[in-house]
């Protein structure tokens, strides 16, 4: 039987801790955001010239208590790559599966670089220091997403959501939606801040590597 079949009760966290990984997260993601600065200017750039549309793309997605937000990224699609998915049947078909397509049509050539490297994640150092993100923690998913987390949702939403993550270092996209699914829950079962700095020094590593990245 998977986490996700199971009823979960939210883990309780002293306000301690949480204050300590809040610390951890504004102090880090204020110097990203510093020293990112000309890779922001850069990219965005870069998008706007490959076709004119918009930098950034917002993603919908679920936090802390449920609450909705808009996840930053630069933009890797084409314009109409929302409208492609909804009159494509077999291509919506596959998206549904585990939410990511490898080898998507509607990715652009600039997109596919800035996914490979994960440079499109890079604004959501703001969504950090908004207090809607962690710099560690569970995927961000959408609303709809919700549903595969069965009787876990509840402990899902116990934590931010994560720029990056204890599945992001363990396989990434090469796991299947079940596997991230546990994962995201043992990560909530057994976080430490021990546990988000070792992630947090894996990732550039796995990164560079470019592995499990689409």
């Amino acid at each position: 039987m998977t986490t996700a079949a199971l009823r979960i009760p939210s883990p309780r966290r002293s306000p301690a801790r949480s204050r300590s990984k809040r610390v951890l997260d504004v102090v880090i993601s204020v110097a990203g955001l510093i020293v990112v600065a000309p890779i922001l200017a850069i990219t965005a750039a870069a998008v706007k010239i490959q076709d004119g549309g918009p930098v950034f793309y917002r993603r919908r997605c679920v936090g802390l208590g449920g609450a909705e937000f808009d996840a930053f990224k630069f933009r890797s699609m084409r314009v109409d790559a929302d409208q492609l998915l909804q009159h494509d049947a077999k291509l919506r078909e596959r998206f549904e599966q585990n939410y990511k397509l490898k080898d998507d049509p509607r990715v652009t050539a600039v997109g596919a670089v800035l996914r490979t490297t994960s440079i499109d994640e890079l604004p959501q150092l703001w969504n950090v220091v908004r207090g809607e993100m962690s710099l560690v923690g569970p995927r961000m998913i959408t609303p709809r997403e919700l549903a595969k987390y069965g009787d876990a949702a509840s402990h899902l939403l116990s934590v931010k959501p994560g720029i990056t993550g204890y599945w992001q270092t363990e396989g990434r996209q090469e796991r299947s939606y079940q596997e991230r699914v546990d994962m995201d829950i043992h990560y909530v079962e057994h976080w430490s801040l021990g546990f988000d700095l070792r992630i947090l020094l894996r990732t550039p590593l796995k990164v560079l590597r470019r592995e499990g990245a689409y």
